[in-house]
């Protein structure tokens, strides 16, 4: 029974945005499959590993009838990446097989029982929408995201926090080292809600989202938020949990203030970068009239120092931070000033954008 008929980009393309979610190896195989749903002329994919369900369509397919069946989805997807891309793509159903053919290229793959997938049950119960561009949240979430803490014991850190208040949507991560806040206005008045997005989830959006004007629907639950765009739906569990007060984190009172090109520091930072140690990434920052010292060395006795030209007329200072954590900020900045605030050697420090009241990154110093 010959199911579909499609285009291989038709098929690899929705393939692609479910299947980043799939493990290779899972103590349930079914989690392992991608679930094929064709009704009339359109194709549904749908994938989960039980946190976390994507689902995207392809509409226009040939084939005959209805069917569904869910098969192995690296092994599909590697199959069409290696056909050529204008191939025809044709899938059978044979002997609870299915069967992939493309000019004079046919692959049998096993299937399991559509009804045996394990799809996520749809939260019901009170709910709040609003509506966001894919650009807008891909760059909300893209400042925050690298500051997100990955296998910590305090499991509330490994993932991003999710803040409606009023006209304002937050995004706020942390590893109990840095912290990146940024914000953005939302056209509806909503009631403060808190919510932190499992990590897979975060990097699964700024995978699939695109800088778009295209609009975006995210509806919030108590225990699972929805984000609709384009052909796809994404429905993820929250991590339960209580995020740290993050206002009490950010400082208001920095006496001393910096104000740097963002590429010349980070070309600077990069350099010094490449004599640090591995398990030692520190890096010292020493700011005087207008100047500032960058200085890295390693076990070897080896050293790298750095000096660019900035803003800076405040008390001198010699202070010590990880380069991978500063590095991370400038990566994900934009823009070509930022500036630096500081108190003395063993506070926080703070980076902003000037005219940018929206983002904030609080970063602890480090003893070298």
């Amino acid at each position: 029974m010959v199911i579909l008929k499609s285009q291989r980009d038709a098929l690899l393309a929705p393939l692609q945005s479910v299947s980043g979610i799939v493990e290779r190896r899972h103590t349930l195989p079914i989690l392992s499959n991608v679930l094929l749903e064709k009704t009339g002329e359109t194709l549904t994919l749908v994938a989960t590993d039980i946190e976390i369900q994507i689902t995207t369509s392809s509409h226009n397919v040939g084939g005959d009838g209805d069917a569904s069946i869910t098969v192995g989805a690296k092994k599909l997807q590697d199959i069409l990446r290696s056909l050529p891309e204008s191939a025809d793509i044709t899938l059978d159903l044979e002997d609870k097989r299915l069967v992939v053919k493309a000019g004079k290229s046919r692959f049998s793959l096993q299937t399991l029982p559509a009804e045996d997938f394990p799809r996520m049950a749809i939260a019901e119960g009170e709910q709040t929408s609003l509506s966001v561009t894919q650009k807008q949240f891909r760059h909300l979430i893209a400042k925050t995201q690298y500051a997100m803490a990955s296998q910590d014991v305090r499991y509330y850190l490994n993932g991003l926090m999710l803040m409606v208040d009023g006209q304002e949507l937050r995004s706020v991560a942390t590893d109990g080292h840095r912290l990146a806040f940024n914000s953005m206005t939302i056209e509806a008045e909503l009631p403060r809600q808190e919510m932190i997005l499992p990590r897979k989830t975060v990097l699964e959006l700024n995978r699939l989202l695109t800088d778009s004007d295209e609009p975006m629907r995210i509806t919030l639950g108590r225990n699972q938020i929805r984000f609709a765009f384009g052909q796809t739906v994404l429905v993820s569990k929250l991590i339960d949990g209580k995020f740290p007060d993050y206002e009490r984190v950010i400082p208001t009172q920095l006496p001393n203030q910096m104000r740097a090109n963002r590429q010349a520091l980070h070309a600077a930072l990069s350099r010094a970068a490449i004599l640090t140690n591995d398990k030692f990434r520190g890096v010292r920052i020493m700011l005087s009239d207008n100047t500032l010292r960058l200085i890295a060395a390693n076990a070897e006795q080896e050293e790298a120092q750095e000096e660019i030209e900035v803003e800076y007329s405040g008390a001198p200072l010699d202070v010590g931070f990880n380069v991978t954590y500063l590095l991370d900020v400038l990566n994900n900045l934009g823009g070509d000033e930022l500036q630096w605030s500081f108190n003395d050697a063993s506070s926080s420090a703070l980076i902003t954008v000037p005219g940018n009241d929206h983002f904030k990154y609080v970063v602890m110093p480090m003893r070298i």
